[in-house]
């Protein structure tokens, strides 16, 4: 007669870790079988390994294991078919105790959300992602499913360098650039080499994110603020004579959202040329410019003095963790070493990803991508400055020639009520104040308002919210 307990075919069974106690081997099994599916360990319908199998996996006669399945059967906590194999039985769950209202964690966050920086994830372009991984994966040679190297996958790095030579202006050789999974991973590397060449300060913009302040601290460089006027950066000399580097968005500065104006630009390289100091050049949403002409990357007027940093974050979707740094080439060697040194830092980034995104560059998905979502931002960004024109004519929107935000100025003492009233609506938006330099005065008050975020669903809602708690 045909054992009830073996498989009818190959085994595919699951592995099982069971910690068999005491000397009768039977009971010892059962004991532990029991245990793992009462734990959870194993679910209902999760199908065991044969007799053999098991047996052999445990050192245990067959005859052992089959007694032990059949009186576990026999109790209810298996089941054996043919052809089915041996599986755990189903069975009710056991009632959780209600958990009291006040020590639910509460879920529910903002309905709308207007934050700068974010892109409309739910236009990430998944068919033509899944096309290119296709092709990627088909191509890739052998090596690629090895460990990787800190300075990135050759692909990536050649697609890059043509497609930032065409779009943005930038001399760059797949050498010369380096992959990294983001800014705030780039700037680490970045800190930490500026740190090793006995940088003392790094000036930065009047407004910025904290966290990148953060990042440079920690690293122990000083972060003074270069101030901002009518013309956008200003380069205080008393504030650069200390500096050995500085981080600028000159393209669409964030989140005041004008370029650097072109003396400015001029000026910023001619200081790093004279005092050998670095420009850290944070491209950060160049591809999106909608009233004139691309302002094109400041690393163009000098690769060997501007640090050229990008990523798929505001292109494509942060959750790729995907960037790139265009380094001058006295400084490869030492990000490199950084990298691959990791620490803290996680360098080993998924070389599938980086082939995936090669491909989708080369084929030209990416520069069809940019386009359509260039075409939908504007119209957000006219949609928002014709919204505020009728419902709230007496406020000012300005730094919307580019990028995914804009500045929405109001009365003076304004903000934090209106941010206030914003959340009391479940609308999520930031002051200007909450971007502003430690030690930079006071200045307008004002709304970033981020209108690439919400999707096409959410966009009126949150634009409605928007105009119901302005002055």
């Amino acid at each position: 007669m045909r054992d009830p307990w073996a498989d009818s075919g190959g085994d595919t069974g699951a592995d099982l870790y069971l910690e068999l106690r005491g000397t009768r081997l039977r009971t010892g099994l059962m004991d532990a079988l029991r245990e793992a599916v009462r734990s959870g360990r194993l679910a209902p319908g999760t199908r065991l390994p044969s007799s053999r199998t098991l047996a052999a996996d445990l050192g245990l006669a067959r005859n052992t294991v089959a007694a032990a399945y059949a009186e576990l059967a026999a109790e209810g906590w298996l089941t054996a078919r043919q052809g089915s194999g041996t599986r755990v039985a189903p069975r009710a769950e056991p009632r959780r105790a209600a958990v009291p209202a006040r020590f639910r964690p509460d879920r529910r966050g903002p309905r709308h959300s207007l934050i700068a920086g974010r892109p409309d994830v739910a236009s990430f372009p998944r068919a033509e992602w899944l096309k290119a991984s296709r092709r990627a994966l088909t191509d890739a040679p052998d090596e690629a499913f090895g460990y990787g190297g800190p300075h990135g996958r050759i692909e990536l790095r050649t697609a890059l360098a043509d497609y930032l030579a065409r779009a943005r202006g930038v001399r760059a050789d797949p050498g010369r650039i380096v992959i990294c999974s983001g800014f705030v991973h780039a700037l680490m590397l970045l800190g930490q080499v500026l740190r090793e060449r006995r940088t003392r300060a790094l000036a930065v913009e009047a407004y910025g994110l904290d966290l990148h302040l953060d990042v440079l601290t920690g690293h122990g460089l000083r972060t003074p603020a270069l101030p901002f006027d009518e013309l956008g950066t200003r380069l205080a000399p008393e504030v650069l004579s200390g500096a050995g580097a500085v981080l600028l968005t000159a393209a669409h500065q964030f989140p005041m959202g004008l370029p650097l104006h072109p003396d400015r630009r001029a000026a910023v390289v001619d200081w790093a040329r004279t005092t050998g100091g670095m420009i850290l050049e944070d491209d950060y949403d160049g591809e999106f410019r909608y009233d004139r002409q691309p302002v094109g990357a400041l690393q163009g007027l000098d690769p060997d003095r501007v640090v050229y940093l990008g990523t798929a974050s505001k292109s494509l979707a942060p959750g790729l963790r995907l960037g790139w740094m265009v380094l001058p080439q006295e400084l490869v060697d030492e990000v490199l070493r950084a990298k691959a040194l990791g620490g803290a830092v996680d360098w080993a980034l998924s070389s599938l990803d980086q082939l995936t995104l090669a491909e989708f560059i080369a084929s030209g998905a990416y520069d069809r991508h940019v386009r359509g979502m260039r075409q939908r931002y504007r119209r957000r960004r006219d949609q928002l400055v014709a919204a505020l024109a009728e419902r709230a004519p007496d406020v000012r929107v300005t730094g919307i020639a580019a990028g995914l935000h804009a500045v929405v100025e109001l009365p003076p003492g304004a903000e934090r009520s209106v941010v206030q009233a914003a959340a009391w609506q479940g609308l999520a938006v930031e002051g200007l104040s909450r971007f502003r330099h430690p030690d930079t005065p006071p200045g307008r008050d004002a709304l970033v308002v981020g209108y690439a975020g919400p999707s096409d669903s959410a966009w009126a809602g949150a634009l409605d919210a928007l105009c119901r708690v302005l002055p």
